[in-house]
């Protein structure tokens, strides 16, 4: 099976812009495109009200590894050969489209009333050392870190 929207054509700017959107609708109060040292979108962070304080996520954009798997598919054989070769720009494409289906699809499920948005979006909880707490986790060991009195 190929990768899910490796030939979509739009513009990773569009496909950021319905996020943004898409978070907004769900009671984000601030919505960030992060750029890297090249100027291409590397993540897309928000923050949400939780009782008194504000949560902030960064949900990360990894072209290099969509274009990995792209690459590995067509000369597999797996994506339309009229397509051509995927280059970086198709990745980024393809990669910011994953993401807002996979966030479209967190959004049905919070709309159940299911789980919350902080469930939802846990990993990517941006703590006090401005880590993801995955990344803090992964440092870790898959523990937490010891607290602080």
């Amino acid at each position: 099976m190929a990768l899910l929207n490796y030939s979509t054509k739009i513009p990773a700017a569009k496909t950021a812009g319905e996020i943004q959107q898409i978070l907004a609708a769900h009671g984000a109060k601030a919505v960030m495109i992060e750029y890297g040292d090249t100027g291409s979108a590397e993540a897309i962070s928000f923050k949400i009200k939780h009782g008194e304080n504000d949560l902030g996520f960064s949900l990360p954009i990894v072209p290099e590894a969509v274009l990995r798997v792209l690459q590995r598919q067509y000369t597999g054989g797996k994506l339309r050969s009229h397509q051509g070769s995927p280059d970086r720009e198709q990745s980024v494409r393809v990669a910011w489209r994953i993401l807002k289906d996979w966030i479209e699809a967190q959004m049905a499920i919070l709309e159940t009333e299911m789980v919350s948005i902080e469930q939802i979006f846990l990993p990517y909880l941006i703590g006090r050392n401005n880590k993801t707490l995955y990344k803090t986790m992964v440092e870790h060991g898959f523990y937490l870190p010891e607290g602080r009195g």
